[in-house]
């Protein structure tokens, strides 16, 4: 089989494949999120589902097209918002004259909706945001450093160990 320059038959059958596995990821980690408190899972499972999308695109396409697609600074900055608004949702509880996380809404909605659980729901789904927003972050951080092109573009004492390795080669001859 003939391909363009610098494609493979394992590049395709990897992209293919992150191609295929990427939405359903992504659609059953919200699904796991989102009914959490009716089915088994939650929001960690869920979030950490959903955060492999990162994973994913790496796999698939290289740190620079993971990295591009999703933003590091976007999820270093909405991690500490999934764990204000959990904390912002416990203090219902003290504010309504109860205990710090206790479930106060429990009698909105009817056994089996979305929302039978009151604000445990919505703690789980602020778990979840945390969690993918966490997760998403330390994957792609641990990717970047790991990236060959991180190194050359990114990390400003690169070439000054390449220098520093180069002399010492150099002084052994």
């Amino acid at each position: 089989m003939k391909f363009k320059q610098g494609i493979t038959e394992k590049n395709i059958i990897v992209k293919c494949s992150a191609d295929k596995i990427l939405p359903f990821s992504l659609v059953f980690g919200i699904y796991i999120i989102l009914f959490g408190t009716i089915s088994p899972g939650g929001g960690f499972q869920g979030g950490v589902i959903t955060a492999s999308a990162v994973l994913l695109l790496y796999i698939g396409y290289g740190y620079s097209t993971a990295s591009a697609a999703v933003k590091q600074e976007v999820l270093r900055v909405c991690e500490p918002l999934g764990a204000t608004l959990y904390v912002i949702l416990g203090l219902c509880g003290i504010v309504l004259g109860s205990v710090f996380c206790r479930n106060v809404f429990f009698n909105d909605g009817k056994i089996g909706d979305l929302v039978s659980a009151g604000n445990i729901t919505f703690m789980g789904w602020t778990v979840g945001f945390k969690v993918l927003t966490g997760i998403g972050f330390l994957i792609l951080l641990m990717l970047g450093l790991l990236a060959p092109e991180f190194k050359k573009t990114k990390d400003p004492d690169y070439e000054l160990m390449v220098d520093e390795e180069d002399e010492e080669e150099g002084g052994d001859e």
